[in-house]
């Protein structure tokens, strides 16, 4: 018989993508990049900052290596320690971010507002992320965007006529 796991609920954490992966799952691993884009690049710093289990930071940062979203520069030989710096595809990740923290500042910020707002530095202003359409820099949203089958679909299942159904234009 399995028995019960507790886990640490986020749904109080003064932070909307806290709030947000407390609903979606893994929480870990978006925290762990939302505090590296924070400027965090030291494990004791990840740790103390989320007051993450060692073996579970450890275990995060080293699939963030491996999946090529942080890369590990040492800062000391004696004994060896790493920074942990995000790499291009990791920087790419804020954008991911800014939409989970946009949708949890709408839906789980509570009355006293976001925890935390984003400021353009390009502009001065506080702001939030948008969807937007590349070509035509139109809001995409659910109502006027619909999914199509693109080159890399499984041509297996691309001829099956529910997928077909579901991808006509």
């Amino acid at each position: 018989m399995l028995g019960f796991m507790r886990r640490t609920s986020f749904a109080q954490w003064p932070c909307s993508i806290a709030r947000t992966m407390d609903l979606l799952g893994d929480w870990w691993t978006p925290l762990v990049l939302r505090e590296a884009f924070y400027g965090i690049r030291r494990f004791d710093a990840f740790q103390e900052s989320l007051g993450i289990a060692r073996n579970t930071l450890t275990d995060r940062l080293r699939r963030l290596v491996d999946e090529g979203l942080l890369e590990k520069r040492p800062y000391q030989t004696e004994p060896v320690r790493y920074d942990y710096v995000l790499t291009e595809k990791g920087r790419d990740f804020y954008d991911v971010l800014l939409v989970m923290n946009r949708w949890g500042d709408r839906w789980l910020a509570g009355e006293a507002g976001p925890p935390v707002t984003m400021r353009h530095e390009v502009c001065g202003q506080e702001t939030h992320a948008e969807v937007v359409c590349a070509s035509c820099g139109e809001p995409m949203t659910a109502e006027n965007t619909r999914p199509r089958m693109g080159p890399g679909y499984p041509p297996h299942l691309a001829v099956r006529p529910d997928v077909r159904e579901r991808f006509a234009d």
